[in-house]
């Protein structure tokens, strides 16, 4: 057996028992217990701390800092927060102990990470989580894997179905591109720890079967399915669903029928019903439709159950906005049509007129727009802008909470721009109409509205990145603002838009930023790719800057259980730190 090494006498083993030995480049503990000899590796696999300064008692090591128990012989850990430790071959020869430090694995890496990966979700571990995201990038596992673990368990374990956990996952997971490659780890962990967050102490999500039908048609499913979201039936919403699902409708047929039952009320949830199909559908590009079955039941409970924005004061008085966007949903079928035939290009003060102060003609706008053949996506669009504004010029004079407000709105236009590029469902102008109405009623926010800055790009795009990232170390009122001159001056210097998301994304994810500025930063991301000129692309991420700084800095805890993963993952001593 040549993989076998000599690491000491019996007799020395015996008398400096334990005794730490390094072999094949490895350091481990080795243990004479009640007539036999153990090898292990010598790092607890919790934080790092030597074993060998452990007790031993009835066949179990106790690491002696956080008191983790391991069985000796076998490695297992007796305590969810700490993984097995791994142990390794020991003979005795002639009076010498043999320890071989490079037996087989019994599990490969990327399986037993991802079975460390589902456990700390189970348990809402943060550091087994952490270990995990990296352990699978370290073995070469792509990012689709952890997602698709995160997608399972959080649709499975959580009686309320999809949340703000599988909304941030799912955002994060659209970042991965846009931030640094070494970030791509902690965008993972931010998602699926958000994940383990909304799930803990959960009941379970119980299925429903689908309704046993035959040869029912798209649009019959799509009345069902609204029929039954309107009277919040969700056990009956989540049976046709499902039916309509085995029925292999297609993508743009299954987001239509959301958008339609999530329309039929005004802005459900502060927008959040609407934005969380969004982030739904966009997950499931990632991980596949053939998940389709587990995640778009996920949404019915939230979405039945959810509040009706016409139920509130604030849409019925002192103008009854809710009755001028049905009245404006009535006439959609003639609008269409009138505008069939017709192409249709934003005029100039378009977004202004949007940002108005009648919400009688903010509706007039969009109308005559459809009737001129404006598609769903060119005035999604437009309200995203005019969302935006809000945002970038929202005043810091107003009380902190407000910032959800326009946060709100703007999150909500983006989710419709996203479903407006999948499905050509009418009832996606009723998703515009509901998007200007707010942006409308959040005008109160903008007075007086906070100038957009004009910037000079006479500085060199260096210090002005560097500027920036300070304005998010500072928790000050003026740090919100410069926050927006700064990204206008950076982008005004020729710096790289890549490079500014890189910087924002990094500050972004080094932050226990919570469940909006998360939201927010990867709306602006989304919104300046798709813009069609600089200054609009441009708006989009001072307002996401303003809203970061505005929620920054943060005691940023779970970078610091991040930043103890990775050291242990390179082998550092964390107990000598």
């Amino acid at each position: 057996m040549t993989g076998f090494e000599r690491v000491a006498s019996v007799a020395e083993a015996r008398e400096a028992s334990p005794q730490v030995v390094t072999v094949g480049g490895r350091t481990l503990g080795l243990f004479h217990h009640e007539g036999s000899f153990h090898a292990v590796d010598n790092r607890c696999p919790h934080m790092g701390f030597p074993l060998s300064e452990g007790s031993v008692d009835d066949g179990i090591l106790t690491c002696p800092w956080h008191h983790a128990r391991f069985e000796l012989s076998g490695g297992d850990t007796f305590d969810p927060f700490a993984d097995d430790v791994r142990t390794f071959p020991v003979e005795v020869r002639d009076g010498d102990v043999y320890v071989d430090p490079d037996p087989d694995p019994e599990t490969p890496p990327a399986d037993h990470w991802e079975e460390r990966l589902e456990h700390g979700l189970r348990e809402a571990l943060d550091l087994v989580v952490a270990k995990a995201v990296i352990g699978l990038d370290d073995a070469g596992v792509p990012p689709t894997v952890p997602l698709t673990v995160g997608t399972t368990f959080g649709t499975r374990y959580r009686q309320g179905g999809w949340g703000s956990g599988l909304t941030t996952m799912s955002a994060m997971a659209n970042l991965l591109d846009d931030v640094r490659p070494t970030d791509r780890r902690r965008a993972l962990y931010v998602g699926l720890g958000a994940v383990a967050d909304d799930c803990a102490g959960e009941p379970p999500f119980f299925v429903q079967d689908p309704l046993a039908t035959e040869g029912v048609d798209a649009d019959r499913l799509s009345e069902w399915f609204r029929d039954t979201i309107d009277v919040r039936d969700a056990d009956g919403a989540e049976r046709v669903l499902r039916a309509a699902i085995r029925a292999d409708l297609d993508e743009a047929a299954l987001v239509g029928m959301f958008v339609a039952a999530a329309t039929d009320h005004r802005y459900l949830d502060s927008g959040h019903r609407l934005d969380f199909v969004n982030k739904a559908v966009e997950l499931l590009d990632r991980i596949g439709w053939d998940h389709a079955d587990g995640v778009l039941p996920s949404l019915v409970p939230a979405l039945a159950d959810a509040d009706r924005a016409e139920e509130r004061s604030s849409w019925r008085q002192p103008v009854d906005v809710a009755e001028l966007v049905a009245d404006a949903s009535d006439d959609l079928p003639a609008l269409i049509d009138a505008g069939a035939e017709a192409t249709w290009s934003a005029p100039d003060d378009f977004v202004d007129r949007l940002l108005g102060d009648d919400p009688h003609a903010i509706v007039d706008a969009l109308t005559d727009a459809i009737e001129a053949g404006a598609t769903g996506e060119q005035l999604a669009s437009a309200v995203a802008d005019a969302a935006a504004r809000r945002v970038a010029q929202f005043g810091t004079a107003n009380e902190f909470g407000d910032w959800n407000t326009v946060h709100h709105t703007y999150t909500y236009a983006n989710a419709v721009c996203g479903l407006a590029g999948r499905t050509d469902a009418p009832e996606l102008y009723r998703a515009v109409f509901d998007g200007a109405v707010n942006v409308y009623l959040d005008r109160f926010l903008n007075t007086p509205p906070i100038p957009l800055p004009d910037p000079s790009g006479d500085r060199t795009p260096d210090t002005v990145l560097d500027d920036l990232l300070e304005t998010f170390e500072v928790e000050a009122d003026e740090t919100v603002s410069e926050a927006g001159r700064h990204t206008a001056a950076y982008l005004e210097s020729g710096g790289d838009p890549a490079r500014l998301k890189r910087a924002v994304g990094e500050a972004l994810l080094r932050e226990d930023a919570g469940f909006h500025p998360r939201q927010n930063v990867e709306a602006a991301f989304a919104r300046y790719d798709a813009a069609d000129d600089e200054e609009r692309g441009r708006l989009h991420l001072v307002a996401t800057s303003r809203y970061l700084a505005a929620h920054t800095p943060t005691r940023r805890e779970a970078e610091q259980t991040f930043r103890i993963a990775e050291r242990l993952n390179r082998g550092e001593a964390i107990h000598e730190a």
